[in-house]
Formats: structure tokens, C-alpha cells, sequence
């Protein structure tokens, strides 16, 4: 019998984020964080978590600065990449202060991930973050980075890149002011009805948090894309890092999968047949390749 996960504050910065710690005795090793997309809470991964063996991992998820029980910070520049991993830190801090942890993101969680994994490998920028990662398992979520060099490579793919461009849409709409904000306040019951339908998930997957979950998390696009499209970095991690991408994801394409290993000097991709929300409509699958990679370099 699994006991329930215990929930705790943590502080970043001037923001109070919404932890939870899943194990059966404690913190035992290995530390597993997950960290959630748009426009999700910490509980997307409940089943997942209910995969992972808990008997031997410290697991802990969070919900990020504006969704869930966390705080939600008041500006736009309160969204920027850099306090997603000034939060990063936080947690790491509070969860596993003496120990490397493994890193697990999906969608915007993958995003913001990759930027602390780049800033923990050995020649990370940020002293902060060096060698806390003992790996990283990104799902359906690209580094901005990488994204934008590609962008700036289009030699051999740029029908695959306008495949993507088409794909990710939303992007666009979610920069226009004020309509987006409007039309995820009244019709949020709608939206979230129709893409649990077509995504496969349980028609409960969101309650009526999703409204404000959404739109405060629109600003996780405001505040980042654009602005790290117009100097991205050509980094490089020694961080193992696994990709699973999801075949049938409605959002992200085979292109983002492209010169990877330029990036990554321990890199590993697996596919799956299943859609976006693979964490949770084909979480026993995910689980299995969470936990190869997870034991292969605790």
C-alpha cells in the first residue's frame, strides 16, 4: 500500500511553489522530479507516478509559478526562462540539497528543463546547477534553443519546418493580446472538454482550475519565445538525455528531433504510438523507459 504524498512550500525568490514528495519511507535515492506543461498542474502525473516504483525512488512533482496551488507572480518577466530555473534550483535545493536528481518534463516542464540541464553539465554557465542532473527524460517538450537553430538551418528540411510551423499555431494566437485571455475564461469547460476527447484523456483531466491555469500560463509564451528566438544558444550537455516523442502529438514534429546529437553527447530518442498527453494515456509504456533510463545512470 502506497501512502499519500506529503505536500510542502517552497520559496523562489518572491514566489511560494506547491511541492509534493512521493516515496513509501521517506526520501530515499534515487530523486525523480517531474515537472508539468501548459496547461497542466502537478497532478497530470498521478499516473505515471502510480508506474514508478516508489518502494525505492524519492519522487517529487511540483506545480509551477502561476498554475495550481503555487503563486502567481505579477508580471510578465516573472514568466521568463530564468526564474523557471531559479525554480528549478529551489526545489532541487529543498528535495535533494547533497544529491544529483533526474530530471522528467513534458510539454512547457520539458521546455524549461532543457535549460537546466544544458547550465548542469560540466560546462554549464550557472555554479548553481553544475553537476545536479544525473539525467533528463524530455517528453513532447523542445529545447527553445534548439528550436531556433534549426530554424536558422533550413537547407534539406524546410517542408518539414513548415509542417511544424503549422502544427504549433497556437503559438502565434497565444501572443495576440487580450483574445486569448478572453476566449480561455469563457469557454474553458469547452476547450478542455474537446481536447480530452481528442487526446484520449479522462474527461475529468482538467476541473475548472484549467481557466486560471491557462491563462496565466499564456505568459510562459509571451515572455520566452520570441524574445529567445532572437539569440539562441549553441549549447551542449554531458547530462544522458533520453526524448521520447510521441508519434501522433497533434503539436510537435519529427524535425525538433534533428541534430540532436549536437547538443547532447549521451543522447537516446524512442518513439511511442500514442499522442501529446502520452504521460498520462500511455503511462505504463513511458514508465518503463523512465525507469531504464533513471536506473541506468543513478
Amino acid at each position: 500500500m502506497r501512502a499519500a504524498p506529503t505536500s510542502s512550500p517552497v520559496r523562489s525568490g518572491d514566489v511560494t511553489l506547491s511541492v509534493r514528495e512521493h516515496s513509501v519511507a521517506g526520501p530515499s535515492r534515487p530523486t525523480v522530479v517531474l515537472v508539468h506543461g501548459y496547461p497542466d498542474r502537478q497532478d497530470t502525473w498521478d499516473t505515471l507516478v502510480e508506474q514508478l516504483p516508489l518502494d525505492r525512488w524519492h519522487v517529487v512533482t511540483y506545480d509551477v509559478r502561476g498554475a495550481g496551488a503555487s503563486d502567481v507572480p505579477p508580471g510578465r518577466a516573472d514568466y521568463r526562462t530564468e526564474r523557471l530555473v531559479d525554480d528549478a534550483v529551489a526545489v532541487l535545493d529543498a528535495v535533494s540539497p547533497g544529491e544529483p536528481v533526474h530530471l522528467v518534463g513534458h510539454d512547457w516542464g520539458s521546455v524549461q528543463l532543457w535549460d537546466v540541464v544544458k547550465s548542469s553539465s560540466s560546462a554549464g554557465s550557472d555554479p548553481r546547477l553544475r553537476g545536479r542532473v544525473a539525467s533528463f527524460t524530455s517528453v513532447s517538450g523542445p529545447s527553445l534553443d534548439h528550436v531556433a537553430l534549426l530554424s536558422r538551418r533550413p537547407a534539406g528540411r524546410r517542408v518539414a519546418l513548415l509542417r511544424q510551423l503549422a502544427h504549433s499555431w497556437y503559438i502565434d494566437a497565444f501572443h495576440l493580446p487580450l483574445v486569448p485571455d478572453l476566449v480561455w475564461r469563457t469557454a474553458y469547460r469547452q476547450i478542455g472538454a474537446r481536447v480530452a476527447a481528442s487526446e484520449g484523456l479522462p474527461p475529468d483531466h482538467w476541473g475548472d482550475g484549467l481557466c486560471a491555469d491557462a491563462t496565466h500560463g499564456l505568459e510562459l509564451y509571451r515572455a520566452n519565445v520570441l524574445r529567445r528566438s532572437r539569440r539562441p544558444e549553441a549549447f551542449r550537455t554531458d547530462v544522458p538525455v533520453l526524448v521520447v516523442h510521441p508519434t501522433r502529438d497533434r503539436f510537435l514534429t519529427e524535425v525538433l528531433l534533428e541534430d540532436l546529437d549536437e547538443r547532447c553527447s549521451d543522447l537516446r530518442v524512442e518513439r511511442l504510438d500514442a499522442g501529446h498527453w502520452v504521460i498520462v494515456t500511455h503511462a505504463k509504456a513511458l514508465a518503463g523507459l523512465v525507469v531504464e533510463h533513471v536506473d541506468t545512470h543513478a
